[in-house]
């Protein structure tokens, strides 16, 4: 058996990592896994930089940062699979969700609408909002900027944006220091629960088939230990697979339950799994479809052009400066190769290309695989924009006009 640690976050699309383990995927790939759970990004960062674990279950932007050398000193990460596509929402207290649509199940569906309704309330909020964001260079702090940036919201001026960890969201709106928070499940669904919150947008909604998480590694260990390496996706893809399967939902949810994996009850996290949300305290759930994916669609599939995607974004808000060398470098931290190499043998449908135009597709798609037959869902920005990767500056002038 080979041994490997990884780490990740109480969070529900952790979801992956957790039934390869507890189901044997990983051991009938003859991975003796090891979980570590650690409870900010920055420490889960480090962990995998430093060499503590193998691997990690880590924000896609956040390793792209530490490539880029934003978060810290530089340092070569790879991202060979995704482990999910959305699953985050954004959570404001009662009194400023009184300002949007008084009905959350319409809201949470009008993107553009609550957009601009959210602008309209920070003026008449009784401070500048403060909104808890997971980690600076998260998926969700994005797709929080690009939906404010829409309604012509300045996130580094209109409001202010507070880096917590995920399991502090809850805690920090219950003691009045945030006003709302965007972050992954079921840490909204607690905030509803407890009645601290109200969800006002989904992150589908924002971008359908939006990149969450990756499974990183360091990049040189990656390279060293290829025949490992590839074990180690063919157990993730089995198990996610798993965890996508309607039929295992309630085990899963009591999996993620353990007090040594999420530690929050079985009923609550059932939500995201589900696709069917509690909005607001009390209120009955809300049908939110494809709220996270885990396999179908190829979600594993680390596309080049949704690292660009993101690239793009750090460029829009001045969190790196355009150029050719670093584009080409943010785009290397996704390796589809490797998950070719990986996973070319398990009959999986493989898809053809590694990028493609991001949000072009308004219903599912057949496209071109390797092998076997591949529909792509809708993935869709909520304000019809398309990203061609290889036209950024385009993209990033449209933008601002």
């Amino acid at each position: 058996m080979t041994p490997l640690s990884i780490a990740f976050l109480p969070l529900t699309d952790s979801a992956p990592l957790i039934a390869a383990r507890a189901k044997g995927f990983a051991e009938a790939q003859g991975i003796d896994l090891s979980l570590v759970r650690t409870t900010s990004w920055a420490t889960l960062r480090d962990r995998l930089v430093y060499g503590q674990v193998q691997a990690a279950h880590m924000l896609a932007p956040l390793a792209i940062a530490v490539n880029l050398g934003l978060s810290q000193q530089p340092a070569a990460i790879s991202a060979p699979f995704k482990l999910n596509v959305n699953g985050n929402a954004l959570v404001m207290a009662p009194e400023f969700a009184q300002a949007l649509d008084p009905d959350p199940a319409k809201r949470v569906h009008d993107p553009e609408a609550v957009a601009h309704d959210f602008a309209n309330a920070i003026g008449l909020y009784r401070r500048k909002p403060v909104i808890g964001v997971v980690h600076r260079f998260s998926s969700h702090a994005l797709m929080l900027r690009y939906w404010l940036g829409y309604a012509g919201v300045d996130p580094d001026r209109d409001v202010q944006l507070r880096v917590l960890p995920p399991s502090f969201m809850v805690e920090a709106m219950r003691l009045g220091e945030i006003d709302g928070f965007i972050a992954g499940e079921p840490w909204n669904s607690v905030a509803v629960v407890e009645g601290v919150g109200e969800i006002v947008a989904a992150g589908v909604d924002i971008w359908k088939r939006g990149v969450e998480k990756v499974l990183a590694m360091r990049t040189d260990w990656m390279e060293d230990n290829a025949e490992t390496v590839d074990r180690l996706l063919v157990a993730v893809s089995q198990a996610a697979a798993w965890c996508d399967d309607p039929a295992n939902r309630e085990e899963l949810a009591q999996l993620l339950e353990r007090p040594e994996h999420v530690g929050q009850p079985a009923e609550w996290i059932m939500g995201a799994l589900s696709g069917r949300l509690v909005l607001r305290c009390g209120d009955a759930p809300a049908d939110i479809p494809d709220f996270l994916l885990f396999h179908r669609e190829a979600s594993g599939f680390p596309w080049r052009s949704q690292a660009l995607w993101i690239y793009s974004q750090l460029v829009r808000w001045g969190m790196v400066e355009p150029d050719p060398a670093t584009e080409r470098q943010a785009a290397d931290v996704f390796r589809p190769d490797i998950y070719r190499r990986a996973l070319g043998g398990e009959g999986l449908p493989m898809p053809g290309a590694s990028m493609k135009l991001e949000g072009a597709l308004t219903a599912p798609l057949p496209v071109g695989a390797y092998q076997g037959a591949l529909t792509l869902g809708p993935d869709r920005f909520f304000d019809g924009a398309v990203f061609d990767p290889d036209d950024i500056s385009g993209y990033l002038a449209a933008l601002a006009r």
